[in-house]
């Protein structure tokens, strides 16, 4: 079962962003472990309301969990988020607004998050694309050029934030850890911190006395890029792709973050596709279905002879293996095109078209006898 991030948090699915802010902190305070010290399932608690209030208070996150549920959280292939991903210690500091003494800190130590150790390496984030293909793009798969806005290392200063020829320093305060020794007041009464985060340089450790310029200390820069992306044989509608290290670019030496691009499918003129399936009406004219005929199928992967035999009725459907859409997790699995025969009658028909009609049925005793069982059998409702 997936997880319902509106009932972790006790709200309907239509509440607003104030009342899903409410209802985290009053829960955050609830289930923080500096409050049940040693409760594993307060602390489990903690955790799941942190998950739902991060996805819900994201307006794009919280739209695609409604779409999606929370699979999109889980990190699977095709997953668009990872929950794994979040930063809950900014999270919570986004819902309290900060101010709270060290409590943030011990927020970020009991997740492991790099919020509180900002001097070690951090993960780029992770960037969201989307794409738009038509249905034989996504059966055989393509390549297609989008463009992304990402953060970017500074080729100026090689993402040290310092002007070409200087290099950060570290921090006087803390001696290059980021962390000092402090005693605060949090909202659950005074606790003593044995460490908390540098005021000075941030957590980072470092101080830059002249900024580069062009990232002006920053050691990123904001750039649209184009970028050629693989679209996998069998991609599905609303499917999402990772394509890792893409995204952008990590701090102190971290990995880059990861590239999603959602996919959307147009939809065919004449295919309807229905899993691997694909489905394709077939008018025929009556005569053909009366007499049978030999007719050419366009399938998409080029044409295709079947026959059909007389008296085909209209709905009749055939089935041609292997003529559909290639699993994207096994593209040697591929789905079967059903074709549905349906019969075209002719609307303006001629006199002796007529005449020729009515003899034919005049002398066509199958269906007569359809008819009249029909009709008899219609008969016996009425007398029971």
């Amino acid at each position: 079962m997936g997880k319902d991030y509106y009932k972790s948090l006790g709200v309907e699915k239509n509440a607003s962003s104030d009342e899903i802010k409410s209802a985290y902190r009053k829960l955050a305070k609830k289930y923080h472990p500096d409050v049940n010290p040693g409760d594993k399932n307060a602390e489990a608690k903690f955790k799941e309301v942190s998950e739902a209030y991060a996805v819900l208070s994201d307006p794009q996150k919280r739209a695609t969990y409604d779409h999606l549920g929370s699979s999109a959280f889980d990190g699977s292939q095709g997953s668009a988020y990872n929950a794994a991903d979040f930063d809950f210690s900014e999270i919570f500091k986004s819902a309290f607004g900060g101010g709270f003494g060290g409590f943030e800190d011990l927020f970020g130590d009991f997740f492991g998050g790099s919020s509180s150790r900002n001097n070690s390496a951090v993960r780029g984030s992770n960037v969201f694309a989307q794409v738009q293909i038509d249905l034989l793009e996504a059966i055989f798969g393509c390549k297609k050029i989008i463009n992304v806005s990402l953060d970017c290392m500074c080729d100026n200063c090689r993402g040290t934030g310092a002007k070409p020829g200087t290099f950060p320093e570290n921090c006087r305060k803390c001696g290059g850890s980021g962390r000092i020794h402090i005693q605060r007041q949090s909202m659950f009464g005074s606790i003593s911190i044995q460490m908390s985060t540098c005021n000075v340089c941030n957590g980072t450790g470092k101080v830059i006395r002249e900024k580069c310029q062009k990232c002006r200390g920053a050691g990123t820069i904001r750039q649209e890029k184009k970028l050629e992306i693989d679209i996998p044989k069998g991609i599905a509608n609303d499917q999402t792709i990772r394509i890792s290290n893409k995204g952008g670019a990590g701090k102190n030496g971290g990995p880059n973050g990861d590239l999603l691009v959602t996919v959307y499918v147009k939809p065919h003129k004449y295919f309807i596709r229905k899993g691997d399936d694909l489905y394709l009406d077939v008018p025929i004219e009556f005569i053909q279905a009366v007499l049978g005929d030999e007719i050419e199928i366009q399938t998409v992967y080029g044409p295709e002879k079947i026959k059909i035999k007389p008296g085909t009725q209209s709905g009749t459907v055939f089935t041609l293996k292997n003529k559909g859409v290639p699993n994207v997790q096994n593209n040697r699995i591929i789905g079967n095109l059903i074709l549905k025969l349906n019969v075209h009658v002719p609307t303006n028909v001629s006199d002796r078209q007529k005449k020729l009609l009515k003899e034919f049925f005049a002398d066509n005793s199958d269906s007569k006898d359809k008819k009249k069982s029909f009709f008899d059998m219609l008969k016996d409702t009425f007398k029971n």
